[in-house]
């Protein structure tokens, strides 16, 4: 039986046709997650993530109905992991009000306490507490699915219910906020990783936050949007307003911009970094007469963006950030094509033709900078030295930061690493590297006209 077919003759609780409440966005992540290679799903691990009130917990609950009524050569044995049992509760309610309004489904399956049988004995969809799922380790199942892993610090329960390898069609299905404990280690932080880095063939990895988006239909969209892909069916406008309002800043950024946690050895506070945001502007423009301050943290194309920034110091001693902006298309990409995009925003609109590099990859791009009548000097200071510095502008409220999630999340995601500040493995730190260097040049200048900036200190 093929999902769609399963759906087709369903209600929602509301009594509405359920597939009429399936947005376009979502029926899409089922048809991709549900394709199969024979016996085979393409897929082996499904891992969705999304802001709070986005049908995550529905989904899952959707999927794992499917998954018992349609028939596996082994048998249809089905688990649904909640964080605690007032989850797995709400989990099973949720199920049970679902198979309520559809007699259909009232034929296959018997409501009991904590689990939905099959009348032919050929299968179960069992609730569990992720407390009383660890020790189970041998289980065999069809079908896994594990609601909510953002707060898991170890591998315990994904270790204890690993599929058994002789069931072919065995998916285990993952639905999550981002996690609170962000580094390397955490189940979450080890799987968005092999899910952003492509390196795992067999699973699927459907993520939406503000600060990245694997569907190319939501990644251009601002960064509500592209947490909230399902904002639009609220009918409430103003509720992620609100929401924003009422929360602390940082639970708001994990529920409902879908962004991480700190990790532990956080080089900054979120407090100073969240309260230099001028939030909703991402450029300010050029005014007459301004000294501005350009530095550029290039790469090579394979991997890491590469990221200019322009900032400039007001008559507040406050240090400004005017524009930050990466080369254009997503890694891998043509250096040169970047080198291109920035002299244009240097020359063009900044007025601006001396720019400071960063000093990892600064020498190899001079020559392409100043073909185009742009003069560069390299940094001496290391990105960790630069950071260092940009703490204390932070820490004293002088540093007006734009509004761009990835700088924001790049910024939260810096870690001392023995006597040096940097990223976590796996992830990156080029935006926060091109603005704390032009910071740099802001608080430090020795010699400046408007437009260019001599500064011996990172000659």
């Amino acid at each position: 039986m093929t999902f769609r077919d399963f759906v087709a003759p369903l209600k929602w609780i509301d009594g509405r046709p359920l597939a009429s409440t399936i947005e376009p966005y979502r029926w899409r992540f089922f048809d991709e997650a549900l394709k199969r290679a024979g016996v085979a799903f393409l897929y082996s691990m499904v891992l969705s993530g999304r802001g709070k009130k986005n049908n995550k917990t529905t989904d899952l609950m959707i999927s794992g109905l499917h998954a018992v009524v349609d028939d596996s050569p082994a048998g249809n044995q089905c688990y649904l992991v909640a964080n605690d049992k007032d989850q797995a509760g709400d989990s099973h309610t949720l199920a049970k009000k679902i198979i309520k309004v559809n007699p259909v489904l009232q034929d296959y399956l018997t409501v009991k306490k904590n689990v939905i049988e099959r009348k032919d004995g050929n299968g179960f969809l069992e609730v569990l507490a992720a407390g009383d799922a660890v020790g189970s380790h041998g289980k065999t199942f069809r079908w896994l699915g594990i609601d909510e892993i953002h707060g898991y610090r170890n591998w315990d329960l994904l270790e204890a219910l690993a599929p058994d390898p002789s069931r072919l069609d065995a998916q285990t299905w993952i639905t999550s906020y981002a996690s609170i404990h962000h580094k390397p280690g955490v189940p979450l932080f080890d799987l968005m990783h092999t899910g952003r880095t492509g390196t795992d063939p067999k699973m699927l990895f459907s993520w939406y936050a503000a600060d990245f988006c694997t569907d190319p239909e939501f990644a251009d969209k601002l960064p509500e949007e592209r947490a909230n892909p399902s904002m639009l069916s609220w009918g409430n406008p103003g509720y992620l307003e609100q929401q924003k309002r009422r929360l602390p800043a940082h639970k708001y950024r994990r529920l409902h911009l879908n962004l991480p946690g700190l990790p532990e050895g956080s080089a900054f506070q979120p407090e100073p970094i969240m309260d230099s945001i001028e939030r909703d502007v991402t450029a300010r423009p050029y005014v007459a007469g301004t000294v501005y301050h350009a530095f550029v943290d290039m790469s090579g194309g394979s991997s890491d963006d590469a990221t200019l920034a322009i900032i400039h110091q007001d008559g507040d001693d406050r240090i400004v950030l005017d524009r930050v902006m990466n080369q254009g298309p997503p890694p891998p990409f043509d250096p040169n094509a970047a080198v291109d995009r920035f002299v244009r925003e240097l020359r063009d609109v900044y007025h601006l033709t001396t720019i400071v590099l960063d000093r990892y990859a600064g020498n190899t791009f001079i020559s392409q900078f100043e073909k185009q009548g742009v003069r560069c000097r390299v940094a001496d200071r290391t990105k960790s030295e630069l950071y260092e510095a940009f703490e204390s502008p932070l820490n004293g409220g002088r540093v007006v930061l734009l509004d761009e999630p990835v700088l924001e999340q790049q910024l939260f995601g810096l870690i001392w690493r023995g006597a040096r500040i940097d990223h976590m493995p796996g992830e990156h730190d080029d935006w926060a590297n091109a603005v704390c260097g032009a910071t740099a040049l802001a608080t430090r200048p020795t010699k400046s006209r408007a437009g260019e900036m001599f500064i011996p200190w990172l000659v």
